[in-house]
């Protein structure tokens, strides 16, 4: 088994989002304060981090988009890990539209949309004229059934608008979301199950995961 990475790092200072703050991370407790503490030889780091839920590469869950929707506490193990996956080849692509799915087996898979744009990550290229699902295509994964869909662009759903389709119709209907992925084009032509773990926060829904596949 061959596992890829399909997440971006975080680091501190870095814009996921062009309009939410950058995270903070840094020291609670250094190194150095340490040696105050313990025995002599003995330091440990205790870090500090301050941050918007959406950074990196991160989940939506339905709490997200609604107030009554499923938290990440509330999201079961078996719709986050070892999932069967698709993989949607839609390289150069702005509007990824119904056509790229019809056909495909998706019911119960993670669907994994390559657009390329993740080689824009960290620049000002990354916000503007960035790939996206349509109304139509999310309403077909929804009438196959799957459980998440992921995209390695800036958001899932056209942002020259401030109608979000997509979000609404996937997380209305329990259909997870990863934004932000990267790595994609490692998946194609190989059948691949994917992962993606965030912390159990009651009243979140956003946050960032080590988002993965495994590969035979």
């Amino acid at each position: 088994m061959t596992l890829i990475d399909l997440s971006h790092s975080i680091e501190n200072g870095m814009i996921t989002y062009k309009g939410l703050p950058a995270p903070i991370i840094c020291d609670f407790l250094s190194r150095e304060e340490s040696k105050q503490r313990y025995a002599l030889g003995t330091e440990f780091q205790i870090g500090k981090i301050e941050m918007v839920a959406n950074t990196g590469t991160y989940l939506d869950c339905p709490f997200h988009r609604y107030e009554h929707g499923k938290d990440l506490s509330q999201i079961r193990l078996e719709k986050l890990v070892e999932l069967e996956g698709a993989y949607i080849d839609a390289e150069g692509i702005q509007e990824v539209g119904i056509e790229f799915f019809e056909g495909k087996n998706l019911t119960n898979k993670a669907v994994m949309v390559f657009t390329g744009w993740s080689k824009h990550w960290r620049t000002d290229a990354y916000f503007e004229n960035h790939p996206f699902l349509t109304a139509d295509a999310a309403a077909y994964l929804v009438s196959q059934r799957a459980t998440l869909v992921g995209i390695d662009s800036h958001n899932i759903d056209d942002t020259r608008t401030n109608i979000r389709p997509v979000h609404s119709a996937l997380l209305k209907n329990e259909i997870l979301i990863v934004e932000h992925l990267a790595g994609l084009e490692l998946l194609k032509g190989k059948k691949f199950k994917f992962s993606a773990v965030p912390p159990k926060f009651v009243g979140v829904g956003t946050f960032p995961v080590r988002a993965y596949a495994s590969t035979l």
